[in-house]
């Protein structure tokens, strides 16, 4: 296994006979991480900063569900599928406990997993994201349109505005965040498709439209809930309401950040995680 992101390799694993890609980084034994990423992601999205400074404890799964980047299939519409998707993931790496790392839509996808199959999960990280009927989700695709005409007015990259406040300090924190991306050079995933942004917009909207899971107070798992002060995608107040639903919760939100302060503020994220990860 590799002991960093930037060196590790890109393997397949079939799953309900759809190669699932996917990444590991770190120890070969105790309780993974899987990291479960947002909206239009694929593996090289993660930071590398959090990738590489919570395997320097843990084992690390990143991985690609269906339709997603390097794997096969077609991305579902619901994030209740994807979360069927990534229990099998997990069954076909014969992983019986499991740690979640949810970030954005990544977040909804955990809180799914860990209602339907709290067998599974022993710890729960949720991220910049929000809980089913919360305001926010359905206006994805127009704050994404809307960053992507002001990057391209200003010649900036997007997520310059997607997961970062307008702060000097903040878009110094994304430019740093952007050439981190970019530390990988061979192997790199594929880029998410047309298809699946539409599939992961619909499941977006699905999920305003849903009614807050009362599932989450029955949770009996210890989350952590994070976020910046000023989260323009998922609005940082659906942290609050996170928090609110679940019995036994941690709620840490960032200054002077926006949707990414996992990224801005990666080592003090890192700590808390792994302080969380080792309770």
């Amino acid at each position: 296994m590799s002991s960093t992101s930037k060196e590790a390799v890109t393997k397949t694993v079939e799953v309900e006979g759809i190669p699932f890609a996917y990444r590991e980084v770190g120890p070969t034994t105790g309780v993974p991480v899987v990291f479960l990423h947002h909206f239009t992601a694929v593996l090289d999205e993660w930071d590398p900063a959090v990738v590489d400074g919570i395997a320097a404890e843990r084992r690390v799964i990143l991985v690609d569900l269906r339709g997603v980047g390097g794997s096969g299939g077609t991305a579902p519409d619901s994030v209740e599928a994807m979360a069927n998707d990534a229990i099998a993931f997990l069954a076909a790496l014969g992983l019986s406990t499991v740690d979640l790392l949810g970030f954005s839509l990544g977040g909804m996808v955990a809180q799914v997993i860990v209602e339907r199959r709290p067998d599974l999960i022993r710890r729960v990280i949720l991220a910049g994201t929000a809980p089913a009927g919360d305001q926010g989700p359905a206006a994805t695709g127009s704050v994404l349109q809307a960053a992507m005409e002001r990057a391209a007015a200003e010649g900036k990259h997007p997520k310059n505005f997607l997961f970062f406040s307008p702060t000097a300090t903040s878009q110094a924190a994304a430019d740093a965040f952007l050439v981190r991306l970019e530390e990988r050079t061979g192997d790199r995933d594929a880029p998410v498709s047309n298809e699946t942004i539409g599939a992961q917009l619909t499941a977006l909207g699905k999920w305003e439209q849903g009614t807050s899971p009362a599932g989450l107070t029955a949770v009996d798992k210890p989350v952590l809930v994070v976020n910046g002060d000023d989260d323009t995608m998922l609005p940082t107040v659906s942290s609050f309401h996170l928090s609110q639903l679940l019995p036994d919760v941690q709620l840490s939100i960032y200054p002077d950040s926006g949707h990414g302060g996992i990224f801005q503020h990666h080592d003090l994220f890192v700590a808390q995680a792994l302080d969380f990860f080792r309770d």
